[in-house]
């Protein structure tokens, strides 16, 4: 009597084991069959904007002393995705304020304090992004000022997370050689907008 309660037991847990381990392969399939139809890429354009902190060690108060500056800015950016990993786009600063700057990267001894009213600082990019959700950015372009105008080679790392309806939330990283005068690095947080194809 034990046997046979012991071997219907047995039958019965081997049966259970069978169901669930066919329902859990049946759920991963499922949602492996999801995840390949999402994971679908086309072309698609994006346009985003931004709300950036850009920070220049080289400032200079109203005295000429020397001050670290915090600068309020914006960006506008847009990209073009052609590829699941590789975007061009051409990404805009409007910095927000008046401020001065030493030249520190200038060549010569006498370091010149140059004056930077509005600096507007398109740059065309190249974009690398590994995941869905990383993106690594190079690329050159210009800061366009009233007093001057500087060559300048960009560096910056963006996440992004989807949401729905095609909108993107992003935190942006990016560092700004600007030949023959002064470097900078901003911080930013933005939402963007994916429009045709994705």
């Amino acid at each position: 009597m034990r046997n046979e309660t012991k071997t219907r037991n047995d039958i019965h847990f081997g049966k259970m084991l069978f169901l669930t381990t066919l329902f859990h392969l049946s759920c991963f399939t499922k949602i492996t069959a999801q995840e390949n139809e999402e994971k679908t890429f086309s072309p698609h354009h994006q346009i985003g904007i931004s709300i950036n902190h850009v920070h220049v060690f080289e400032g200079r108060d109203d005295e000429g002393n020397r001050e670290v500056l915090s600068l309020p800015a914006w960006g506008l950016d847009y990209t073009f995705q052609f590829h699941k990993k590789w975007a061009i786009g051409l990404h805009t600063d409007f910095i927000i304020e008046k401020f001065k700057v030493e030249k520190n990267l200038s060549s010569g001894e006498d370091k010149e304090t140059v004056e930077r009213s509005y600096p507007i600082a398109p740059a065309l990019m190249g974009i690398y992004k590994p995941n869905e959700h990383w993106s690594f950015l190079l690329g050159f372009g210009g800061e366009f000022a009233k007093e001057e105008d500087f060559f300048l080679t960009r560096a910056g790392v963006e996440y992004g997370y989807e949401l729905p309806k095609d909108w993107e939330i992003f935190g942006t990283v990016s560092y700004d050689f600007k030949w023959n005068a002064y470097d900078s690095w901003g911080i930013g947080l933005g939402i963007a907008k994916n429009f045709g194809g994705k």
